[in-house]
């Protein structure tokens, strides 16, 4: 079965005190124990973020690991990553993620990890990388349009309600035509696809909601996704 599991913003990364998003992905593993490979390239490999995830993951019940292309763990990546379970995938650039993945072949090999069954899941550059197109401040820091993996359809944005110009931006492009209709998540949500159908949104915040945001009729259309709080338990 194909997972993706789409973070606008939460888990270890931005809640270390709150590891409900974090939790319910290792559960759909199915594993007792995953593998998990955080894949920090859109933050340059940062050695701080791949020591939080570490120290995260100390409070959960899986097997740690990660893949910095800068210095690569193994000659054969595809291997590497197909022995995991999870592929986890930070925030930061995601231009250069995508640069960088396209590169070393891990766009390829990250596909053939999630038809395998590999769960993909990430937040913000690790949210957007997996659709067609997202929004995204990669480009000098200015909000704007960003041709994706396409591994799913649409368009996306991350951080919806966490920065102020994230929503009227994501609005404006898909009006405009730079982006098509699309999904946007608040910090904390999440959206679980089965394939590339939307299975479930989730949150780790009874407040933080997902979108499906579209163009219809010349104007654009917000509808707040039915949301799944995880402290009511999952």
């Amino acid at each position: 079965m194909k997972q993706l599991i789409t973070m606008g913003g939460g888990g270890f990364s931005m809640e270390p005190e709150n590891l409900l998003l974090d939790r319910y992905v290792l559960k759909q593993s199915g594993k007792d124990k995953p593998k998990v490979c955080f894949v920090p390239t859109a933050s340059g490999d940062s050695p701080d973020y791949t020591k939080r995830f570490y120290k995260s993951m100390e409070e959960l019940n899986c097997e740690p690991s990660h893949l910095h292309v800068y210095s690569p763990p193994s000659a054969d990546l595809e291997a590497y990553v197909l022995d995991k379970d999870i592929i986890y995938v930070g925030g930061g650039n995601t231009r250069n993620l995508i640069v960088l993945w396209r590169e070393w072949g891990l766009d390829r090999i990250f596909k053939k990890a999630w038809e395998e069954g590999k769960i993909l899941t990430g937040l913000s550059a690790g949210m957007i990388c997996w659709f067609e197109q997202g929004i995204t401040d990669s480009n000098f820091g200015k909000l704007s349009p960003l041709s994706c993996l396409g591994f799913l359809p649409g368009s996306a944005s991350p951080h919806y309600d966490g920065e102020a110009e994230r929503r009227p931006s994501y609005q404006r492009m898909i009006l405009e035509g730079e982006l098509q209709n699309g999904l946007a998540a608040d910090d904390g949500a999440a959206f679980h696809f089965i394939g590339t159908e939307l299975h479930r949104v989730i949150s780790s915040r009874p407040e933080a909601k997902g979108y499906r945001v579209q163009k219809i009729g010349g104007a654009i259309q917000e509808t707040v996704l039915d949301t799944h709080y995880l402290g009511n338990g999952f």
